[in-house]
């Protein structure tokens, strides 16, 4: 890991190097860049990786007290990420919550965006997303102090197992979800920033509205029905991964995105829930490179007939 200094704060990330086709891995709530370790293990050989820990609730380091956690802010902080590591022609690749500000950077035309990867993720309506995502943010209703002590519970495999935890998330991944546990449970900064963002997330929820006011709001469900309306104007390839047995997205949810946009295709990975990063990484990392590859090739080709003719 390794750290750069953004107007949020300090925000850490993994980076492969190299001078290689850049992927930029976007995580969930409650959870870090470690949620791409396997895939990243089995794409670094052909591809730059870079996945940053953003304050999402499993980061290590508080951010700034005026820090906007709002969706579109940390939507925004990924931008921002992308111009001070110069990331150029990136492939957007966004798991959970982390595909909810891949369709935000979508609707924007963000200049760094040369393709998106949208991986079984919130979108339309469901945001918070199931049982899950809204135990949770009802949780970010308490204050910071007592909300550490809900979280307490977390400690425990049993609990974490649950469908109002992690339980319907992954199949296998209960040692990182342990991991990413630890900063909340440790830092009274971190309890901090996640209640904020929970609290955005709510009173952009319950506010809805169109998209400048979904945004105003700061993200939620209102918010993301209006991103969807605004995916058609992306014109670069996408591609969407869903988790067949996935009980948190809707697997209707991953056909509905595909077809709004104007490149889209989709894939379904069985044997997985949401976290498909974490239940099927080798499948999930050899449909990335096969999309990114099989681009790359097209794009070559037609630059030598071009040059041809």
């Amino acid at each position: 890991m390794t750290a750069v200094e953004l107007s949020a704060g300090t925000i850490e990330y993994t980076d492969t190097g190299g001078d290689r086709p850049v992927l930029v891995l976007l995580h969930g709530l409650m959870m870090d860049a470690s949620l791409w370790d396997e895939v990243i293990a089995r794409l670094s050989g052909d591809y730059r990786c870079v996945a940053p820990t953003l304050p999402l609730g499993a980061h290590r380091h508080p951010v700034r007290a005026d820090a906007d956690l709002a969706l579109p802010g940390i939507a925004r902080l990924v931008a921002e990420f992308m111009d001070r590591l110069d990331l150029a022609g990136v492939t957007l690749i966004g798991n959970d919550t982390g595909g909810a500000l891949v369709q935000l950077l979508m609707a924007e035309n963000a200049a760094r965006v040369s393709r998106a990867v949208l991986v079984s993720c919130d979108a339309f309506d469901n945001f918070p997303p199931g049982l899950t995502g809204k135990t949770l943010v009802a949780a970010g209703r308490l204050p910071p102090r007592l909300f550490g002590l809900f979280m307490q519970q977390m400690r425990l495999r049993a609990v974490r197992r649950l469908p109002i935890a992690f339980g319907w998330l992954t199949k296998r991944g209960d040692a990182a979800t342990a991991r990413w546990m630890r900063p909340v449970l440790t830092q009274a900064a971190i309890r901090r920033d996640t209640v904020r963002v929970l609290r955005a997330v709510r009173a952009a929820a319950a506010g809805g509205g169109g998209w400048q006011a979904g945004a105003a709001a700061a993200g939620g469900g209102g918010l993301l029905v209006a991103v969807a309306e605004r995916l058609a104007e992306f014109k670069q390839p996408a591609l969407v991964v869903w988790a067949s047995e996935d009980r948190v997205m809707p697997p209707e949810h991953g056909g509905r995105l595909a077809a709004l946009l104007a490149d889209g295709r989709l894939v379904e990975v069985p044997d997985s829930y949401t976290l498909i990063p974490l239940d099927q990484p080798a499948r999930l990392a050899e449909i990335i490179g096969a999309f990114v590859s099989l681009l790359r090739r097209a794009a070559h080709d037609q630059r030598g007939q071009l040059q041809l003719s």
